[in-house]
């Protein structure tokens, strides 16, 4: 078989050349998830502000911008807010996280850091980092963040931004250990 194969070679180079290719480029195709959502719709800068609601009740004011943007093999999602604290403090905070296709259908995993082969991978939940993904359903991109604390309990936080029009409607909880600890609602404006 091993003789065939090499006379077969040295007969008809070219077209084994090309065979190989044709064969490597139907591999990609297949090993590529081909039934990711469309991020398309989501994609642009949008601003707004709202009262973000604690479980005791108080109302904290705050301002948010996101930026979701199309990336190859998938997108990023970008976001400010600006809190307003009652003692007169402003606090910033800023994140960027890359998404990434993965197996499963309109599920995509976070390339938060690389590994050492180079490769896009999630953050570990067991280190204190956050485990990140996304899910788009229909018209809802959601953004999920796990977090779990030195006792083994846990946080997640839940960012719901549902296309709608001129905009996208954000819908942010956070669970500790299965309990609403916070939310907010609010329109985002399509700048």
């Amino acid at each position: 078989m091993e003789a065939k194969v090499s006379n077969l070679v040295r007969t008809y180079p070219l077209k084994c050349f090309v065979f190989c290719i044709g064969a490597l480029f139907l591999a990609v195709l297949i090993g590529r998830p081909s039934h990711a959502a469309d991020i398309s719709p989501f994609v642009g800068d949008y601003i707004g502000s709202a009262n973000v609601v604690d479980n005791d009740g108080t109302e904290t004011p705050r301002d948010m911008s996101v930026s979701i943007q199309e990336r190859k093999n998938g997108f990023n999602v970008s976001w400010t807010t600006t809190t307003y604290k009652a003692d007169g403090r402003i606090k910033n905070q800023k994140f960027s996280i890359d998404f990434k296709e993965s197996d499963r259908a309109d599920v995509f995993s976070a390339a938060m850091k690389l590994n050492v082969f180079g490769h896009e991978v999630p953050l570990d939940p067991m280190q204190g980092e956050p485990f990140v993904w996304g899910r788009i359903d229909g018209g809802t991109l959601t953004v999920f963040s796990l977090f779990i604390d030195e006792t083994g309990g846990y946080e997640l936080q839940q960012y719901d931004r549902t296309l709608a029009e001129g905009g996208l409607n954000l819908s942010f909880s956070r669970f500790r250990n299965g309990v609403k600890s916070r939310s907010v609602e609010t329109f985002l404006k399509k700048q």
